[in-house]
């Protein structure tokens, strides 16, 4: 059986039907996670994707190179796999962006407590607590200090799942215990209410009630859109789910009808 597709990201925009734009939108982790990794596709990804299908000079210049690459024979190849790593350069994943967790008692030496009649048992210490001791079998568990030149004892780190953070594995690059706030331009700030009401009269709208809030979903395409787009504009949701600005006075009935992309619901 297939398996099911990733189920589209979401976040609701604020939208000034009379003007035809995206004020801004709020955002969670998910979503803001998927733009900020955007940020660490290699050139090379970024423009496979953009000329993907399209006709020639989507990437500009930069797709010349891609084709010259992919059209070069393998006789002028230097190396192995030199082609490749250009045509498909590896992507770092979410789950990759954080630090791996450390190992149990990671930085953490032990020794067992020795005794007389076995002094060789000191030249031993294991980082894994418990260990027999090779030369009494004696469990090793008496945690030994490593001094630094400094004469300063090293602090161990603290056991796996204990980070400074407070929590286990973490995924992605932000938190997900707050709401952020993604203007039109992908300028992403955590959100507040002062923070919102700020944004919109720095926008220069005096009038809310053309003011509408509606729920946008990004797929496949509407994720492509957005990498096109953020290095093409800097009105980047505007563009992707409203098709573009649109006179003053249209009708908020029209915009969804004029981007290529649906809007789940309106609120």
């Amino acid at each position: 059986m297939a398996p099911k597709p990733a189920a589209p990201l979401a976040m609701k925009l604020l939208v000034d039907t009379k003007a035809g734009r995206v004020l801004y939108a709020e955002a969670g982790k998910e979503v803001v996670d998927f733009l900020f990794s955007l940020l660490s596709l290699p050139l090379g990804t970024v423009t496979k994707l953009l000329t993907a299908g399209a006709g020639a000079g989507v990437a500009g210049s930069v797709g010349n190179l891609h084709r010259s690459v992919a059209a070069l024979d393998a006789r002028h190849v230097c190396r192995r796999g030199a082609r490749d790593a250009l045509l498909e350069p590896a992507v770092l994943h979410l789950t990759a962006a954080a630090p791996a967790a450390a190992p149990p008692n990671a930085g953490r030496l032990y020794r067992c407590k020795g005794c007389s009649c076995s002094p060789g048992c000191y030249n031993y210490a294991t980082s894994v607590r418990g260990t027999p001791c090779p030369v009494c079998k004696a469990k090793m568990a008496t945690e030994v200090k490593l001094v630094l030149p400094d004469g300063g004892a090293a602090t161990p780190p603290p056991p796996a799942g204990e980070g400074s953070s407070g929590g286990g594995s973490v995924v992605g690059y932000v938190r997900d215990m707050v709401m952020y706030t993604v203007m039109d331009d992908l300028t992403v700030a955590p959100m507040s209410t002062i923070g919102a009401v700020t944004a919109i009269a720095a926008l220069g709208v005096t009038d809310i009630t053309g003011l509408q809030a509606k729920t946008a979903e990004i797929g496949y395409k509407e994720g492509l859109a957005l990498l096109r787009a953020s290095l093409q504009s800097e009105t980047v949701l505007t563009n992707v789910f409203l098709g573009g600005k649109q006179s003053s006075g249209a009708r908020a009935a029209d915009l969804g009808s004029r981007s290529p992309y649906k809007f789940r619901g309106t609120f």
